[in-house]
């Protein structure tokens, strides 16, 4: 009990913070920085290996220069997802600039329901309030529910203040069922880390063995609901663009592993253009292939 209470007090306090102008934030973002990577050296051992494994042509000083603008991305980022608390979805979108929408306004205008597979590549987070914005179909966002109840809670109504539908990943196919008669986008994380006892692949990507979710790619085949990547870039500190990338309008048509890989390339190809702002501090490699495993490689 004691715990949920403090768990609130530190929500609340979170949500104070929320409410200072984010020009300010980054100020405080600043300072987070020096001691993220200064001082407490958060994960630095995890960011420097995945650094260097994924990128083995590139120099020492190329490696360092990606993890510290990494880190000082990073500081950015818990501040960016602080400030969802309180910010106005009308402000988020005035931050979002999107191209391709036609692909999306196609498929709708079909009363097609997609799917949309995303990276944990630049604020997600901000893009759960974005989408429904630019969208006529419902948003339903597939998400791994946080350890800590109080603070699930917090951050899943901030997710949702614009008409996101936040489903908990083990209700996937209970919550598309429930919604199959509305036009719908299922919002799928593609490169999140599945368990091992999880339906997965090994592919190559970013020059290492990476076990991948099958679940986009066998949601589509199921449905052929068309797949489309969000590939977003930071443009600059507080603003993005998300260009939409169709993966395949006809998955039931498909080959095995081919909406899988290729969504793989997209999210690759973003990460090599600029690597800092993907989430290396992730625990990504953690696990590997048994021996004689099949490693696919990217189409």
């Amino acid at each position: 009990m004691i715990n949920k209470w403090l768990s609130y007090v530190a929500a609340f306090f979170l949500y104070l913070v929320s409410l200072l102008p984010l020009r300010v934030l980054y100020l405080l973002s600043d300072f987070a920085f020096i001691i993220i990577f200064h001082v407490i050296k958060y994960r630095r051992k995890v960011v420097r290996e995945n650094l260097i494994n994924s990128f083995p042509e590139k120099s020492a000083e190329e490696i360092n220069g990606i993890e510290k603008r990494f880190f000082s991305y990073l500081a950015d980022l818990i501040f960016e997802t602080i400030k969802m608390l309180s910010v106005s979805k009308e402000e988020l979108f005035r931050r979002f600039t999107f191209t391709n929408t036609d692909l999306v306004r196609n498929f709708e205008d079909q009363n097609k329901s997609y799917l949309f597979a995303v990276g944990h590549y630049g604020n997600w987070e901000w893009c759960t309030i974005v989408t429904p914005l630019i969208v006529k179909s419902k948003p339903l966002i597939i998400y791994k529910p946080l350890n800590n109840n109080v603070f699930n809670e917090v951050f899943k109504r901030a997710r949702e203040k614009s008409g996101t539908v936040m489903v908990r990943m083990k209700m996937t196919l209970r919550e598309m069922a429930r919604f199959k008669n509305q036009l719908t986008v299922t919002v799928f994380a593609a490169d999140q880390t599945p368990a091992l006892a999880d339906p997965h692949e090994w592919i190559k990507f970013l020059n290492q063995p990476t076990a991948i979710f099958m679940g986009i790619e066998k949601i589509a085949r199921s449905t052929n609901y068309p797949v489309i990547f969000c590939d977003v870039d930071r443009v600059k500190r507080g603003y993005y663009a998300c260009d939409f990338k169709l993966v395949h309008d006809n998955p039931a048509t498909t080959t095995d592993k081919e909406i899988t890989l290729k969504h793989a390339r997209i999210l690759e190809d973003r990460i090599k253009q600029k690597p800092e702002f993907w989430l290396w501090s992730h625990k990504r490699w953690k696990f590997k292939p048994a021996a004689n495993t099949i490693i696919h490689e990217l189409s």
